[in-house]
């Protein structure tokens, strides 16, 4: 990966997660949070 698509990459997830906080109040992160951590307790427990 070249640094201008991750600069570009950095920049895009930081205006989706702007926009979720302004239009949607955050909701759909707060969504992606508990998946993760649903995904990272599955991984703890095949450890």
């Amino acid at each position: 990966m070249t640094n201008k698509i991750a600069i570009w990459l950095g920049l895009f997830l930081c205006v989706m997660i702007l926009a979720d906080l302004l239009f949607n109040d955050g909701i759909a992160l707060l969504f992606l949070a508990k998946k993760f951590y649903v995904l990272l307790d599955w991984v703890a427990f095949w450890r």
